[in-house]
């Protein structure tokens, strides 16, 4: 390896700190393919981290939202009963780990008797582990982290949050799509939270021609706990 490079990058990453670390410094821009190679190398690691950490039985439900809602908030309630209820149906439930949503549903799961998962992410703001999970992985790059949320379950509940949440809800959508996944269900849950974004892609983007009618079905609406279980049962 090119010593200038070695040296450019160490310092590179001292610079953004050890918690920005390796994502930060892949996207900043183009470097030469030796970087490029060794970053390739810290992925296939971090995959290898997570494929060996989660080794469980029961089929898994994830559930997105955002990290922000106290405990009092309605959503937060919502996403406890909907993490215990998929736990007395059999369903472990995994989240990224965090607060607000995340540590709702994987706290219901808990007092439900089920298996409680966390894929966390590493942030300048530091996202803190949920206090109520039997397992969590730590990952640095959110792209990794994408993908063990998808890999290991077979439905999808998308709560209401804010750009992460809808980065994680259209990639699930995306890949149903095109048919990279098969179609476990996706529910939209938190009322009218999601109904504006159903009228968008009715009136907006159907309307111009970039989805197709049966599209708009991609994301099935709950209002109910019960009817989110049925939904994913009857899948």
């Amino acid at each position: 390896m090119n010593d200038k490079t070695t040296t450019d990058d160490t310092a590179h990453y001292s610079l953004l700190g050890k918690v920005e670390g390796a994502e930060k410094v892949f996207l900043s821009g183009r470097r030469n393919r030796e970087s490029d190679l060794e970053s390739a190398v810290t992925f296939f690691l971090e995959f290898l981290r997570g494929f060996e950490s989660f080794d469980f039985k029961p089929p898994c439900v994830t559930i997105f939202g955002s990290s922000r809602f106290p405990e009092n908030h309605r959503y937060y309630q919502l996403a406890r009963q909907l993490g215990s209820a998929l736990a007395k149906a059999g369903y472990a439930v995994i989240t990224g780990g965090g607060s607000g949503i995340m540590e709702a549903a994987n706290r219901g799961a808990k007092e439900g008797g089920g298996l409680s998962l966390g894929c966390n992410i590493q942030l300048p703001q530091e996202q803190k582990p949920n206090p109520y999970l039997d397992k969590f992985i730590q990952f640095e790059h959110f792209f990794v982290r994408k993908v063990m949320l998808v890999k290991y379950s077979s439905a999808f509940v998308i709560m209401p949050g804010g750009f992460g949440t809808l980065d994680e809800a259209f990639e699930v959508v995306t890949l149903v799509q095109t048919g990279k996944l098969e179609r476990f269900p996706i529910i939209g849950m938190g009322g009218d939270f999601w109904e504006h974004l159903r009228r968008f892609a009715q009136e907006t983007m159907l309307g111009e021609g970039v989805i197709s009618p049966k599209d708009i079905d991609l994301i099935h609406i709950a209002n109910t706990v019960g009817d989110a279980v049925e939904i994913i049962q009857q899948a």
